[in-house]
């Protein structure tokens, strides 16, 4: 039940909902490479997206920063394809760390989880 719910009945089915989905988000800890055919036109998109550092490499970004989500897959999927509605041809290696678990991908295509090491962020 949601903290200071009272009865059952001053919460409806939508109430219920939204809370589940509240108490379902984490904090996810990203970090990874993105390379694009135009490093100038993401940029911008990139540092408006990422909470947290941006720094440019010689085959494009670096990126750690934190996303609120529920699932790392479409996480991962909003900020690729944010990216390449820029410029198509932008590539993005990520991992999201969160709950002591690291999801790794390779644009869209998940390449594998594992436990987060010691040293890792997420909450």
């Amino acid at each position: 039940m949601p903290p200071n719910a009272g009865s059952v009945g001053q919460w409806d089915s939508a109430h219920l909902v939204w809370w589940a989905i509240d108490m379902a988000t984490s904090a996810f800890h990203l970090v990874g490479n993105v390379s694009s055919d135009s490093p100038t036109a993401i940029e911008p998109v990139l540092r408006r997206l990422v909470d947290g550092t941006v720094s440019k490499t010689p085959d494009g970004f670096e990126v750690d920063g934190w996303w609120q989500g529920t699932d790392p897959r479409q996480l991962n999927r909003d900020l690729l394809t944010a990216l390449r509605r820029v410029e198509r041809r932008t590539r993005l290696r990520s991992e999201w760390t969160a709950n002591g678990v690291t999801h790794r991908f390779f644009d869209y295509v998940p390449k594998g989880s594992r436990p987060a090491s010691p040293g890792q962020s997420g909450s």
